[in-house]
C-alpha cells in the first residue's frame, strides 16, 4: 500500500461509509415491496438467512482484495493476477458503477422533488389514483426530473470533491446517525397505529407455506442487491482502511445494520399500510403513490411525510457516494488524474447518462434498446448481469484462486484464535461453494432462464 494512500481515520468513519455503502434504496425502497409481494415474514426470514451465508463471505472477500492491494476495482485484481484475466472483474465493477448511479440518481432525483411535494401536502390530492397521475405527470414532464437528477449530482459532487476523509468519512458520519434517528421516529410513530399489531404480525410471523421458489429467489436477490455486492465499492473503501480495522467484525456490523434499516423500513411502513387498508403488495409504487397516500391521512401529515422523502433522500446520497468514489479512485490512480478533475470526469459522465435515464419517462420514452427505455436497460443490465457476475466472479476469485496466506493474513491479523480460524473455514467454504451457486440461480433467475 503506498505510503500517501488516504485513509479513514476512525473506527466509528470506516463503519459509517461502509454501511453508508451498503444502505440505500434497496433497503428503504425495495425490500418493503418485496416482502408485501413475497409473503412478509417467510421472505424476511430467508432474506436474513442469505445476508449470512452471502452476504457477510462476499463482503469480507472485496474487503480482502481492497485492502491488501490499497487499490481500486480495477488495479486490485491486475495486483493480484498479473496477467490474467481476473482483471476483467474490475472493469465490470466500473460499468456496473457507471451505469447504477445513472438510473439511481433519477430514483434519487424524484425523493428530491417529494420533499417539497410533501410539504405543499401534495397539493390537496390525497388519493392513490390522484397521486398516480400526479407522479405520472411529474415523471414524464423532462425538465424537472432532469434537474432534480443534476441538482442530486451535485450534491454527490460537494462531498466527493473535498476527499476521503475530509468529504466521505466526515459526511457519512453526519448523515448515517440522522438516517438512524428518523428511522427509529418513524418505528416508533408507527408503532401507535391502529394496525401496528397486525403489520408486526405479517412482517415477523412467517407463513412458511408462502415459502417458494420465486419467494426464495426473491430474498436472496435482495440480501445480494441491499448490500451493493459485486460492484466494487467495497473493495474501494477498503482501500483506504487501516491495518487495525478488523476486516470479520466490519463485514458483520455492515451486514447486520443494513438488514437493520430493512428491518425498521419494514416496520414503519405495514403497520401505516394495514391501518389505512392499503394492499402490502403494491409494489414499486408503494412509496411515490401509496405512502403518500397514508400520510395525507396521518395527523401531521406534511410532517411525516417530508421526514420520509428526507429519510430516502439521505439513503440515496450515501449508496451514490460509494458508486461515484469507485470512479474517482480509478482516474486517479490509472490516469493520473487529481482529485478534482477525477471528481469532474465522474460526476459529468453521471450527469449525462442520468439526464437521459432521466428523459426515457418523457420525450425520450420511445427510443427503445431491446425493447426497453434507456432508464429499464441500465437497470436490467446492472442489476441482472453485471452485478450477479461481478459476485460471483470475486467469490471464485478468493475462494480459489488467492493465495490462502493473504486471506489468513487479512482475516487473521495477529488474532489466531482457534474461534477465528472456524469462521475464516466458514467464510471460504461459502465463497467456494455456498455464494457462487446461490449467486449463479439469481443470475439465471434474472435472465429468465430459471
Amino acid at each position: 500500500m503506498r505510503n500517501d494512500k488516504a485513509q479513514f481515520s476512525t473506527r466509528i468513519g470506516v463503519v459509517a461509509v461502509t454501511v453508508g455503502s451498503a444502505v440505500g434504496l434497496g433497503n428503504i425502497w425495495r425490500f418493503p415491496f418485496e416482502a408485501g409481494m413475497h409473503g412478509g415474514g417467510a421472505f424476511l426470514l430467508l432474506n436474513l438467512l442469505f445476508v449470512f451465508l452471502i452476504g457477510i463471505p462476499v463482503i469480507c472477500a472485496e474487503f480482502i482484495i481492497g485492502r491488501n492491494t490499497g487499490s481500486n476495482v480495477r488495479t486490485a485484481f491486475r495486483k493480484l493476477a498479473p496477467g490474467e484475466p481476473w482483471g476483467a472483474v474490475g472493469y465490470i465493477g466500473l460499468l456496473s458503477s457507471v451505469l447504477i448511479i445513472s438510473f439511481y440518481s433519477v430514483v434519487a432525483g424524484w425523493t428530491m422533488e417529494y420533499i417539497f411535494r410533501s410539504a405543499s401536502g401534495f397539493s390537496g390530492v390525497h388519493s392513490v389514483a390522484g397521486l398516480h397521475d400526479q407522479f405520472d405527470s411529474f415523471a414524464t414532464s423532462d425538465w424537472r426530473p432532469a434537474l432534480w437528477t443534476v441538482i442530486f449530482l451535485l450534491c454527490n459532487y460537494l462531498i466527493l470533491v473535498r476527499g476521503v476523509e475530509k468529504g466521505i468519512e466526515k459526511v457519512s458520519n453526519v448523515l448515517m446517525p440522522a438516517l438512524f434517528l428518523i428511522l427509529i421516529i418513524f418505528a416508533v410513530r408507527s408503532l401507535t397505529m391502529p394496525a401496528a399489531r397486525e403489520g408486526l404480525e405479517f412482517l415477523f410471523r412467517p407463513d412458511f407455506q408462502k415459502i417458494t421458489p420465486s419467494v426464495v429467489l426473491g430474498a436472496m436477490g435482495q440480501a445480494f442487491f441491499s448490500l451493493s455486492l459485486g460492484l466494487g465499492g467495497l473493495i474501494t473503501y477498503a482501500s483506504y482502511f487501516n491495518r487495525r480495522t478488523s476486516l470479520v467484525r466490519t463485514a458483520g456490523i455492515t451486514a447486520g445494520l443494513d438488514m437493520l434499516v430493512a428491518v425498521l423500513a419494514g416496520v414503519i411502513i405495514f403497520p401505516a399500510v394495514f391501518t389505512f387498508g392499503m394492499e402490502p403488495a403494491a409494489g414499486p409504487e408503494l412509496v411515490f403513490e401509496v405512502l403518500p397516500s397514508i400520510f395525507c391521512n396521518m395527523t401531521g401529515s406534511i410532517f411525516w411525510s417530508t421526514l420520509f422523502f428526507i429519510l430516502l433522500f439521505l439513503a440515496s446520497l450515501t449508496s451514490t457516494i460509494s458508486m461515484s468514489e469507485i470512479q474517482i479512485a480509478y482516474l486517479m490512480e490509472e490516469k493520473g488524474m487529481g482529485r478534482r478533475k477525477a471528481t469532474n470526469v465522474a460526476v459529468l459522465i453521471a450527469a449525462g447518462l442520468g439526464v437521459l435515464c432521466a428523459l426515457s419517462f418523457g420525450s425520450l420514452s420511445g427510443l427503445r434498446v431491446f425493447g426497453m427505455t434507456l432508464f429499464g436497460l441500465f437497470d436490467y443490465l446492472a442489476s441482472n448481469i453485471l452485478l450477479p457476475l461481478g459476485g460471483m466472479l470475486i467469490s471464485l476469485f478468493v475462494g480459489w484462486r488467492l493465495k490462502r496466506e493473504i486471506v489468513d493474513n487479512e482475516l487473521l491479523y495477529g488474532r489466531k484464535t482457534i474461534f477465528r480460524r472456524m469462521v475464516i473455514c466458514a467464510i471460504m467454504f461459502s465463497l467456494r461453494y455456498v455464494a457462487p451457486a446461490c449467486i449463479l440461480l439469481v443470475f439465471l433467475f434474472g435472465l429468465g432462464i430459471f
